[in-house]
């Protein structure tokens, strides 16, 4: 069987029905397919309900209508195959580094000689070796957000889901805990599906963006980066980085969304110079 494939099918979701209220329609027909290992990003403005289709794949919310699937089983309720990122640590102060990345384990009745094995082998993965002994608040915003992940990924999520985990992070570090993302999940090849309203972090990450348009959001237009991997900070200032970051600033300034067509790179290089030039495919 498949390890992280989402189907998102024609999902549809109203918040404040409570009371017999109609509520509002915070995400309008849905649907999108993620292949394991993928790393998708999901790029649009505040309020187009990017948060509430990651809350309802973490299943804290429930479609109206439509169907979220994982590996061809519907989600029903959390579950820790369905790692959560926020965007603030969730990190338990009173614990230590190796405590709070190893709780996980802890709750399913595992050894602490195994879980402090499993979690230090973590802690090492996102660089914080050294640091197990610490306590979050002796730790730097970066390092808290590290500390985060390895808690999440303890439980050998499926499906890693990430809500601007790097938003409150200023520019150096959180291009620094881009890097390091990419570098673990290189290493561990998790589905990632990864929020943000920053074009940049977007198009550095992802092997496809999805542009979502404003309340009820929708999916407007795929795009797909095409930059080879491993990729560094530089690619910010190649043409192709450019021209699709222009691109993405067009659709999210465009508030009547017409219809859209896919972007599509010419060339077999798509970080030559060539790849710069674009068709429009209906």
């Amino acid at each position: 069987m498949s390890a992280g494939r989402i189907a998102i099918q024609d999902v549809s979701i109203r918040l404040g029905t409570d009371g017999g209220q109609p509520g509002v329609e915070v995400l309008h027909r849905v649907s999108a397919e993620f292949a394991p290992g993928e790393f998708i990003c999901l790029l649009g403005p505040s309020g187009c309900g990017k948060s509430t289709l990651l809350g309802a794949l973490a299943g804290h919310l429930r479609p109206s209508s439509g169907s979220l699937l994982l590996d061809g089983v519907p989600v029903d309720g959390p579950d820790p195959e369905r790692g959560l990122v926020f965007q603030h640590h969730t990190l338990f102060p009173w614990k230590t580094v190796l405590d709070n990345v190893g709780y996980g384990l802890k709750m399913k009745g595992v050894s602490r000689a195994q879980r402090n094995l499993e979690a230090s082998a973590l802690i090492e993965l996102v660089g914080l070796a050294g640091f197990e002994h610490r306590y979050p608040r002796e730790l730097s915003g970066g390092m808290q957000q590290r500390v985060e992940i390895a808690r999440v990924l303890i439980n050998h999520p499926r499906v890693l889901l990430m809500d601007e985990p790097f938003g409150a992070l200023d520019a150096l570090t959180r291009v620094k805990m881009q890097e390091l993302l990419l570098d673990v999940w290189g290493r561990i090849r998790t589905t990632v599906v990864f929020i943000t309203h920053d074009i940049d972090e977007a198009l550095f990450l992802a092997d496809r963006l999805l542009v979502m348009g404003p309340r009820p959001g929708r999916i407007v237009e795929e795009i797909v980066p095409g930059f080879a991997r491993p990729r560094h900070a530089d690619i910010v200032t190649n043409p192709h980085f450019v021209a699709l970051k222009r691109r993405c600033l067009a659709l999210l300034h465009d508030d009547a969304h017409p219809p859209l067509e896919r972007l599509t790179p010419l060339g077999r290089d798509p970080v030559s110079e060539a790849a710069t030039q674009w068709r429009f495919a209906v």
